[in-house]
This record gives structure tokens, sequence and C-alpha cells, in this order.
């Protein structure tokens, strides 16, 4: 009897691609869900660009770590994100890992976590057009208060 992980094994081999698995299947779909919600252009380059890329073994973004032991390595790709964004809350980066033994992506998790968790359990309001934590609302909007004064030279 030939075990259902074998066999997708076994399909994915023939085609040359790799498959995705994940670290936390639940929590990645989470965060993911959670992209789609506050960053349309990112979920749709990570899920009609990007991951197509990758399953085809080009792996992008930037190498970050390899597992000689295990031999893997460990990616961080960059999804685009404004820039205001960026400033108050840091890069969105999908975190994955390649096992090319078994021609396995493994999809680990996408940040800043805690925002984009804090966005699936309820929603984030925005304020200027930025995405702000319920946790931190009003470090989040300091920081944005300050960078748009820094920008208009108040």
């Amino acid at each position: 009897m030939v075990n259902v992980n074998e066999k997708r094994r076994g399909l994915k081999n023939m085609k040359g691609t790799y498959i995705f698995e994940y670290l936390n299947e639940n929590e990645f779909r989470k965060l993911e869900r959670s992209v789609k919600k506050y960053n349309m252009l990112a979920y749709k380059k990570m899920v009609f660009e990007f991951y197509p890329e990758i399953k085809e073994g080009n792996f992008l973004g930037q190498l970050v770590g390899v597992n000689s032991k295990e031999n893997t390595k460990s990616y961080e790709l960059k999804l685009p994100t404004d820039d205001l964004f960026v400033r108050v809350h840091g890069e969105v980066v999908l975190h994955y890992s390649v096992c090319e033994n078994s021609h396995t992506v493994i999809l680990e998790t996408i940040t800043p976590e805690s925002l984009l968790s804090e966005g699936h359990k309820q929603e984030l309001e925005a304020y200027k057009g930025v995405m702000i934590s319920k946790a931190n609302s009003e470090k989040d909007k300091f920081k944005i208060d300050l960078l748009n004064m820094l920008n208009n030279g108040d």
C-alpha cells in the first residue's frame, strides 16, 4: 500500500516541481488571509507570481541560511508594501525553507506576524491610510504623525 505523501512526492518528482508544506498550516493560512485583507497587491503577487515561481524551483528572495546537515536553505522574500507601512511596521516578508532532497518548500511564516495575527482576530483600524495595531495604537499613530511631519517639513 502506497502512502499518500509518497504518492504525492512521486508525482512531484516526475514533473520536476516542488510541493508546498507548512510549518504550521493553520497559523500560516491565517497570516495569508490577513495579507489578502489588508494588502491585496502583496497577496496577488505572492499567490499568482511568487508561489508558481517557487514551485518551479526558482527560489525568490534572499538566502538567509543554509543547513548542510539537513540539506535545507532558508529564504526571505519581501512582498510589495506601501512605504509608510514599511516605516511604521516593517517589511511584509514571506519566510520559507527549501529541502532539495525531497523537493519540498516549507512555508514558515509571514512577518510582521503580530500585526497580521491581530488583523486576523479582529478588524484593524486605519490611521491616515496605514493599518494600526489595537495593542499599540498610540505608538503607531505617533510614528505615522512623526513620519508625516518629517515628510512635509513641518
